[in-house]
């Protein structure tokens, strides 16, 4: 494998993702395939072989130690290019990511050694960053620190940009801006940012900036899917942007969604975006609450729709109407990536199983069929089981608030049910009303009971819990006046 070479124009990049910061035994086997203009010249990863890097007889502490020597050894390089000691300190707490950069450097070099879990010396860590980093310096001159800075966002170069003439497509990359427009506004974003020297970032990035979007969450959705740093502000970004303004999502609420699915910026409004998004309508989703429906999972747009199609296909077969079918879409989006062999079909038969309709089930509370059968589900009917219910009462708290399942035996059943037996309640009103799981015990539970306790009248669990504060006041205050009545 050759690794982390400079690339010539027409060379097909594979870039690896950079490791999480903190340092650990997984591999690092993201990659995404890219193509980029003759001009842009990247420091990146040629692989020539599918083989991965295994971390998996390196123990942790020493890929820590391998860290720190890696950070030491960048220092160490800023300081002999020429800039201070203190300067060089302050400057490594803002280049975490690309010291992960470094890291995966070293475990490809010595993929050999990390095979047996042998430490590397740090003459060998030396060896292999020095000359890498000196390949920084070479290929972008002064600005290599800015560079290593905003890695991996790439840095425009008006100057080479405009001398090599570059043709760039809307549908391919993003378009270089080097009118004085930018210049302008690049200037101005310098200054917004405490007066500190800013390069040209790519004109997307400065506009996502001014949406709200933080420069490290660039830099990390870039780490997770690479393609967006080459995505068109006028071909692609902008228009998808004014596009969910149009749908009345909230200005604020752009950076959270195209964090969640950058892809979504890449897709064509008029060849797949807007026929998606109509398909959908189709099977049932709510026009009228697109809003909603794309904050909570913007990634249904980018789904097929062969995959959209299966998914509906599936929920009929369970027996949901086309207007639960609808809502379920509506209120719960993410039910499109449940895998229907994986998720939807095992947790349905569980339910069934058990006596469940699992039809009510989806309708009600689809969030439950992403859940692990094993893991979640049986565990949460073993609990009630074990505490004397028979499996038809525990059917029917499933079917009356399904939601039972997403809480976890430890944290909230268990503590729930231990104060629910001081209560002097019948094991029955559970049955009745399952939802008492669903309300905080210390702020709800608790401090309901004891003002009816100190009260001296009887109410329903459901109405303990379930009645707004001034209904709950009013009905406790008529309890009060019939018994003070009835003396």
């Amino acid at each position: 494998m050759k690794a982390f070479t400079l690339f010539g124009p027409s060379d097909t990049i594979l870039l690896f993702a950079a490791a999480s910061s903190s340092v650990s035994s997984r591999c690092y086997g993201f990659r995404s395939q890219l193509s980029f203009p003759q001009t842009q010249r990247l420091l990146f990863c040629r692989a020539e072989t599918d083989a991965s890097v295994s971390l998996v007889n390196v123990p942790p502490n020493l890929l820590l130690a391998e860290r720190e020597e890696a950070k030491a050894v960048l220092r160490m390089f800023l300081t002999n290019q020429g800039m201070n000691r203190l300067t060089a300190a302050r400057k490594m707490k803002k280049l975490d990511r690309f010291v992960d950069h470094l890291m995966l450097r070293l475990h490809t070099v010595y993929k050999t050694r990390y095979l047996v879990g042998r430490e590397l010396t740090t003459p060998e860590i030396r060896d292999a960053l020095i000359p890498y980093l000196d390949e920084f310096v070479e290929e972008h001159g002064d600005n290599f620190v800015e560079v290593l800075e905003y890695f991996p966002i790439p840095i425009v170069k008006d100057k080479t940009v405009q001398e090599n003439n570059i043709n760039t497509s809307d549908d391919d990359n993003y378009v270089v801006e080097t009118s004085e427009e930018f210049v302008q506004k690049a200037t101005s974003h310098s200054r917004a940012s405490n007066n500190t020297e800013t390069p040209n970032l790519p004109p997307h990035v400065v506009y996502l900036e001014e949406l709200g979007m933080e420069l490290e969450v660039i830099k990390e959705v870039i780490r997770k899917f690479p393609a967006f740093a080459y995505y068109s502000l006028e071909g692609k970004i902008k228009p998808v942007v004014e596009f969910l303004l149009d749908l009345g999502i909230s200005k604020s609420d752009i950076p959270a969604i195209i964090t969640k699915r950058p892809q979504l910026c890449g897709i064509s409004l008029t060849e797949n975006l807007i026929p998606t998004m109509a398909f959908l309508e189709d099977l049932g989703v709510d026009k009228k609450k697109w809003a909603k429906v794309i904050y909570r999972f913007p990634a249904l747009l980018t789904y097929s729709r062969s995959k959209l199609q299966a998914t509906v296909d599936f929920l009929y077969e369970m027996g949901l109407s086309p207007q639960d079918v609808g809502k379920v879409l509506t209120r719960c989006p993410s039910i499109i990536s449940y895998s229907i062999d994986e998720k939807l079909r095992p947790t349905s038969h569980y339910f069934d199983s058990i006596g469940v309709n699992p039809a009510v089930v989806m309708s009600r509370y689809p969030q439950v069929f992403g859940l692990s059968v094993e893991a979640s589900l049986k565990p949460v009917t073993d609990f009630f089981m074990q505490k004397g219910y028979h499996v038809a009462d525990v059917a029917l708290m499933a079917s009356r608030y399904g939601a039972i399942y997403s809480f976890s035996v430890e944290d909230n059943l268990l503590p729930k049910w231990e104060y629910f037996l001081s209560m002097e309640y019948p094991k029955t009103e559970l049955v009745k009303f399952p939802q008492y799981f669903g309300y905080s015990l210390e702020e709800r539970i608790k401090v309901r009971y004891e003002v009816v306790k100190e009260s001296g009248v009887r109410l329903l669990l459901n109405q303990v819990l379930s009645l707004s504060d001034e209904d709950f006041y009013k009905l406790l205050k008529r309890k009060v006046k019939k018994k003070n009545a009835c003396a």
